[in-house]
């Protein structure tokens, strides 16, 4: 009798936080899709800290939205590079996602991105042509 009250209330417990995560969902499908590509970026690239934010507009206006601060300008931004995180970058990214090195007008920068949203940035972001 125990082992069935037991079952009851996981079943119970299993149930009701399935319903809590399908509303969830719903409620951000409802929303519409999100802004931007979320991402990491460190500015310079190779120095400075990763910063969070997403990497909004097409190519003719990019720019950077950091999760704290104003919106950064990326003017003539081009990517040169794709590679994996290493193991110390790893620790600080997250280490199934893919670094983009551009360079710009100003300076280079780094931007971190999951691999699933790899393809829609380089969409927007034009490659150095050789």
């Amino acid at each position: 009798m125990k082992e069935f009250a037991f079952l009851a209330i996981l079943a119970t417990a299993a149930g009701g936080i399935g319903w809590l995560l399908r509303r969830k969902h719903l409620e951000r499908l409802a929303a519409g899709p999100v802004g931007g590509i979320p991402c990491m970026v460190r500015q310079p690239a190779g120095t400075g800290r990763w910063r969070a934010g997403q990497v909004c507009g097409d190519a003719g206006d990019l720019r950077w939205e950091p999760a704290r601060g104003g919106v950064v300008p990326l003017p003539g931004l081009v990517y040169t590079e794709v590679r994996a995180p290493s193991v110390r970058e790893g620790m600080t990214i997250n280490p199934g996602s893919r670094i983009v090195r551009c360079d710009g007008e100003m300076e280079s920068i780094e931007i971190a991105v999951m691999a699933l949203d790899l393809a829609e940035l380089l969409k927007i972001l034009p490659q150095k042509s050789s």
